[in-house]
């Protein structure tokens, strides 16, 4: 009999069916599980799902029987998964389940800057509109997004169907080549002429040690058109001390940021200093949380650790 172990139940939603594995199994549910108690809770387990619990090699080296590590998001930066290549044990991932709700949610934070509606609505709010004496008022500049650039950073699932939707509302997409590449090819825009360029920037691309801080001063000193900035990747991605200081130089028109590098941010964090400003939106990490998609998490991570009993692994990630 299989032992599967959840570490961290609550982060997928509890309306959200998590359906039992179709063979004899004992699964263990923890709402959530801190780093202190991680081999405790994991020992005997087979299978163990996570979702951003880490897994480094000094715990994992005290797990003799694990041999799936199911990780119920795309992002596996939590798992050593050099430890795991090296030792046997399988990582498996979500794919293509958020299609639709992290572009969604791309899309209102850029509509939403774009067009004031915070500041807007404070406004209204406040009383403004009776004071203004008339049937509107023009406190906050309104831009379209028809005929923007946009420039998209990250050219997976996400960064496609982004570029889909951008297309629909008139917009100009760009696909930036990767950071430093001389020769980007005839589907890229090289790297620098899209910070230069874009009306607006918008991240799409997993953190790794390449991408770490990839937004940083000297990119956002390269952005001659004061973008919006929007990230609904990793927090990693983007210097938060850079973009609080991009913002107080005018460097960039907003930012609407549904990640933080560390979550939840701490108080005292850049991203919490600055996400009472009209032109921020930070959201809880929550653009891949509709409860379809959510769903969709759901059943793939179960149809990944049967898979994987029956001999015929899914989604196995790369370098694991």
């Amino acid at each position: 009999m299989q032992k599967i172990v959840f570490l961290d139940r609550a982060t997928i939603a509890p309306q959200i069916r998590l359906r039992p594995p179709a063979f004899p199994h004992e699964l263990v549910l923890h709402a959530g599980t801190p780093p202190a108690q991680v081999v405790e809770r994991l020992q005997g387990a087979s299978i163990a799902i996570i979702n951003k619990v880490p897994l480094d090699a000094q715990a994992l080296a005290q797990l003799p029987e694990l041999r799936l590590i199911a990780v119920a998001a795309t992002g596996t930066d939590c798992v050593d998964k050099a430890w795991c290549r090296a030792h046997g044990i399988a990582v498996a991932n979500i794919r293509g389940y958020a299609v639709d709700t992290v572009p969604e949610h791309t899309f209102a934070l850029m509509l939403a800057l774009r067009r004031n509606l915070i500041a807007y609505r404070e406004d209204v709010i406040a009383g403004a509109w009776q004071r203004a004496g008339q049937f509107c008022f023009f406190d906050h500049p309104v831009r379209d997004l028809h005929g923007a650039r946009l420039g998209i950073i990250g050219e997976g699932i996400l960064g496609q169907r982004v570029a889909h939707v951008a297309r629909a509302f008139g917009m100009e997409p760009l696909f930036a080549a990767r950071k430093g590449r001389p020769s980007p090819g005839r589907l890229y825009t090289p790297w620098d002429e899209v910070l230069a360029s874009s009306d607006i920037i918008t991240l799409h691309c997993p953190l790794t040690a390449e991408t770490r801080g990839m937004i940083a001063m000297p990119e956002f000193r390269a952005m001659a058109r004061r973008p919006l900035l929007i990230n609904t990747a990793r927090g990693g991605l983007v210097d938060e001390q850079a973009l609080a200081q991009a913002l107080d130089e005018g460097l960039i028109a907003g930012a609407g940021f549904d990640v933080t590098d560390g979550e939840p941010p701490a108080a005292d964090s850049p991203m919490m200093r600055i996400a009472a400003r009209p032109n921020v939106i930070l959201t809880p990490h929550v653009a891949w949380a509709s409860d379809a998609a959510q769903q969709t998490l759901a059943d793939q991570l179960i149809d990944n650790i049967e898979n994987f009993v029956a001999g015929r692994p899914s989604n196995l990630v790369e370098g694991a």
